[in-house]
């Protein structure tokens, strides 16, 4: 019998609604051959996870049509053809002036039907999209300028955990899933962006000053190479951050993966980035040894001291 081209489109039923899926063969990582379908594939197992960080957050999608190394662009607007059982949510937008109807992630058919839009990567606010002005959490995104990676992203990840230990708050460190680090302060409590962006810039600066060599509190890029700059303008409401488990647009489909505390003291002194790189299929592993380490971030209750 002669070979059978494999269908450009297969139907299916999701939580009770038809998806239309397209181009499975697609491959969307060259490097390591790695499909669309295993992308949806993915995002399927990656779920029952991944669904509790993204809910109530209005979605910022990064897609990329044509895989990694195509072009890609970000879409704050929720597509106009998507289906009816999608929900959106406007919030409003100071840049545009108006409202911007969100995608809003309530299930894992919607999950699905991103993953088909070949949305690789899933940014989210560190608010919701019900009350956008507060945040829920704190992030510091630690950003290596090379040589530097994220073993140093790593050394100051350990520092603002030392200050966060001082005011006896909790922090949970995860990859970025590209080249550096990511370190969350959950609140769920009240709070606005006006305090939890003057506290990240007040602690960068601190770092700054205390290792020089190490950290910068600027954006200027010239100050960069060999250090890493603790970014705490994230803490703003228009601004997103890639969310946990979400793969990344890399060589590999990579993940930004929820670390302990003891794989980033080990690796200050393995000295090696790839201890803390990890696939998609790792993260499945470490999912079913683990469960979710980001968990706490979702309803852990703390108090930002007063500066």
């Amino acid at each position: 019998m002669p070979d059978v081209p494999p269908a450009k489109r297969v139907d299916v039923e999701v939580e009770g609604h038809p998806l239309s899926l397209s181009n499975l063969q697609k491959v969307f990582y060259p490097a390591v051959g790695f499909t669309k379908g295993q992308v949806i594939e993915y995002y399927t197992r990656i779920a029952p996870v991944l669904l509790p960080h993204l809910a109530g957050r209005h979605l910022t999608l990064k897609r990329y049509p044509d895989g990694v190394e195509g072009p890609y662009f970000y879409e704050k607007q929720c597509p106009g053809h998507r289906p009816e059982w999608v929900r959106t949510k406007g919030v409003w937008s100071r840049h545009n002036g108006r409202e911007i109807d969100y995608c809003m992630v309530d299930g894992l058919a919607t999950v699905v039907w991103l993953a088909n839009l070949a949305d690789l990567e899933m940014h989210t606010p560190l608010g919701t999209a019900e009350t956008p002005k507060a945040p829920t959490m704190l992030a510091f995104d630690l950003d290596p300028g090379p040589p530097a990676t994220i073993v140093e992203c790593a050394e100051v990840a350990c520092r603002i955990r030392e200050v966060f230990d001082h005011f006896g708050l909790r922090t949970f460190p995860k990859s970025s899933g590209s080249k550096g680090m990511q370190l969350y302060v959950p609140l769920n409590t009240p709070a606005t962006y006006e305090l939890t962006k003057a506290f990240a810039q007040g602690i960068a600066q601190l770092l700054e000053r205390r290792h020089p060599g190490l950290v910068v509190s600027e954006m200027r890029k010239d100050l960069r190479p060999n250090k890493v700059f603790i970014d705490w303008s994230q803490n703003d409401e228009h601004k997103t951050t890639v969310s946990v488990y979400s793969l990344r647009a890399r060589e590999r489909p990579t993940v930004s993966t929820p670390l302990t505390w003891e794989e980033v003291e080990a690796v200050l002194t393995t000295r090696d980035p790839a201890d803390l790189e990890f696939t998609s299929d790792e993260v499945l592993d470490r999912v079913a040894e683990h469960g979710d380490l980001f968990a706490p971030v979702l309803d852990l209750q703390q108090e930002l001291p007063r500066l």
